[in-house]
């Protein structure tokens, strides 16, 4: 797990799976929202061209004026593209399908992968403000995952518990690797963890046996249930932890906030 900065920067998490369908908006919006409730402020990037994190956070279409595009395409800072969500302390940077050219359009920039590091480098009072960082990525491994890994402080990986979860992991892990030694060696794996889980599931069951004798101490202990208030919540515009508070998905974020704190040395509020 990776170890605590030290300094009063804002601790900054990519959230990446190549693989769609794994839990990973839904884990950026509810860890952010369980980092929240342990008395954290936190801001989450959506560098998702589908803007799904924008839309489970409340941010409707026609209030994204400002978004990601905005902060890499035209360098605009960070502070004018910030946007408070419905939960106090809980932020967002939203993101619209324009998203989805800035591969090309930046093709021709030879800081093309360096672009969310420089932007947040210049977030200034805003930005420093923030305990927490959240960005979350795209299912690839694209020029937007690459700026987010240069960003980040740490990687997070939502593992979904079914059958070839492990083998997408391959490809992630060289990228990291060619991450740390071009432009970030300082990239941490902050850690696994395993999505839409079912005990009585022996295929759940197997994949956690399997990725905790393949990656032992990475894995974090908590284990988000397959869980239907979860999947419900984003159609609400809400994390599941406004939604639906005392459901086991909502507890199951609550405990992966607390074991990531206690990870980096912070005790919740």
């Amino acid at each position: 797990m990776s170890e605590p900065s030290g300094s009063s920067s804002p601790k900054t998490i990519a959230i990446a799976n190549q693989k769609g369908g794994v839990g990973k908006t839904t884990t950026a919006i509810n860890l952010a929202a369980a980092l929240v409730e342990s008395g954290k402020k936190v801001l989450v990037i959506d560098l998702d061209p589908q803007g799904n994190a924008s839309t489970g956070l409340g941010i409707n279409a026609e209030d994204r004026s400002g978004t990601s595009y905005d902060l890499l395409v035209y360098a605009t800072p960070v502070g004018e593209l910030i946007q408070q969500s419905k939960i106090d302390g809980l932020f967002i940077i939203p993101s619209t399908v324009d998203l989805s050219s800035a591969d090309m359009e930046l093709i021709s920039n030879e800081n093309r992968s360096v672009l969310l590091r420089r932007a947040l480098s210049a977030g200034g009072e805003p930005l420093s403000s923030m305990d927490y960082v959240l960005v979350d990525c795209p299912p690839s491994l694209n020029l937007l995952t690459v700026n987010a890994l240069i960003a980040a402080d740490s990687l997070l990986v939502p593992l979904q518990s079914e059958f070839f979860a492990l083998e997408g992991l391959s490809q992630l892990m060289l990228t990291v690797r060619e991450v740390r030694q071009s432009a970030n060696p300082n990239l941490r794996i902050e850690g696994i963890v395993l999505t839409m889980f079912d005990g009585r599931n022996n295929l759940s069951l197997q994949v956690e046996q399997d990725a905790r004798e393949n990656l032992g101490a990475l894995v974090f202990e908590t284990k988000v249930p397959r869980n239907v208030r979860v999947s419900e919540a984003p159609s609400f515009g809400m994390p599941v932890l406004s939604y639906e508070p005392l459901s086991k998905g909502a507890e199951a974020y609550r405990a992966l906030a607390r074991e990531l704190l206690d990870n980096h040395g912070l005790k919740a509020a």
